[in-house]
């Protein structure tokens, strides 16, 4: 296995559009959501081991979330959990995280991939990562994989790449804002248009450049750390700086400003996992159209439903049709699928209402 090959891993979200089941204190990337016997950060890791020595993998975290993922990575050691002590967006960490890869390893290549997605065909997976591991080798290049759209969805950014490269990685032409319904149509009768599914690709050199180039102060705030970096001083550095980062996502601080971004369009199935939803659509149905987690279900006239709770719990359902109906110990979720971009809304009266500890 390639000792340059480096991983970041995204694990820091809360996923509130998965609430009840998905809180601060316990986010979505820790729950096995598919009912395989693994959660979602587990099947991420293994995805990622593949192909990159265990020990390059970098988990990048909320400080609150460091034993959650000593618990769920055994094969993990402390100095690979990447502490954030404030929530800054995506660009800060990952500016932190690859100055730490540069400092043990110039050579270094890597993926950044969230801990929350959701792909089956792992070898068509590592097949693409190492297609675009190879052309940042050789290449200054930001990367990232795209998905092809099967719906004109209003949910993801998209990415437009040249049509008129034939090759399987091409150059970006820009990247494009969640669009409303009709303009997704156009993007996808046009044909050169992918979903930004947020995992990049490059070398660390590439990364760091592309940071100091279009984010000079916020390089210059990491930069000052590179003495404390892998060190026992790097704690104390991160708590006094940290926090100062502007709250800035990776696309735009560096991509959309960049001019040697590239994309691969992935050629295996993938699935965000962003809503309840999605979940549905990802699981198996049962023979009245209902997807089920965890439950034993008695249904009558009652179909497109997503049910899940602990325990084997027997659930009744009667004359309910496309609905979200998740039990967690002291919060019942019945809410229409329909309206499943509220329920980040919901929980935020919820809290209101009957206090913190319910989110």
């Amino acid at each position: 296995m390639n000792k340059n090959y480096y991983a970041i891993l995204m694990a820091g979200g809360v996923g509130s559009r998965f609430w009840p089941v998905s809180t601060q204190d316990f986010p979505k990337q820790f729950h096995d959501m598919l009912g395989t016997g693994d959660t979602l950060i587990q099947k991420t890791f293994q995805r990622l081991s593949h192909l990159i020595p265990k020990e390059n993998i970098l988990i990048l975290t909320n400080e609150r979330y460091n034993d959650l993922v000593l618990e769920q990575l055994p094969e993990v050691e402390q100095k690979q959990v990447v502490l954030e002590p404030a929530m800054r967006n995506t660009a800060p960490c990952i500016l932190y995280a690859s100055l730490k890869i540069q400092k043990e390893n110039p050579d270094a290549v890597m993926i950044v991939a969230p801990s929350d997605h959701w792909i089956e065909d792992e070898a068509t997976f590592s097949k693409n990562v190492q297609d675009a591991f190879n052309f940042c080798e050789d290449n200054d290049a930001l990367m990232t994989l795209g998905i092809q759209p099967t719906f004109p969805n209003t949910g993801y950014g998209y990415i437009e790449f040249d049509k008129t490269n034939t090759s399987n990685i091409k150059s970006v032409n820009q990247f494009r804002e969640k669009p409303d319904y009709e303009t997704a149509k156009g993007f996808i009768a046009q044909g050169n248009f992918l979903w930004n599914a947020g995992i990049f690709m490059w070398s660390v050199k590439s990364a760091v450049n592309a940071f100091k180039n279009n984010q000079p102060k916020l390089f210059e705030l990491f930069e000052k750390g590179i003495r404390d970096y892998n060190t026992n001083s790097e704690s104390d550095f991160i708590k006094e700086n940290y926090p100062k980062a502007e709250n800035i996502s990776v696309d735009y601080a560096i991509m959309e400003k960049s001019s040697n971004v590239y994309v691969i369009a992935a050629e295996f199935d993938w699935n965000d996992l962003g809503t309840w939803g999605s979940l549905y659509d990802k699981l198996d149905k049962n023979n009245t159209g209902n997807a089920i987690v965890n439950a034993r279900t008695l249904t009558e006239d009652a179909s497109g439903n997503m049910i899940k709770t602990a325990n084997n719990k027997i659930v009744v359902v009667d004359s309910l049709n496309d609905y979200i109906i998740v039990d967690k110990e002291d919060v019942l979720l019945i809410y229409p699928k329909t309206k499943e971009q509220d329920i980040k809304k919901t929980l935020q009266k919820v809290k209101d209402k009957f206090g913190e500890k319910y989110g």
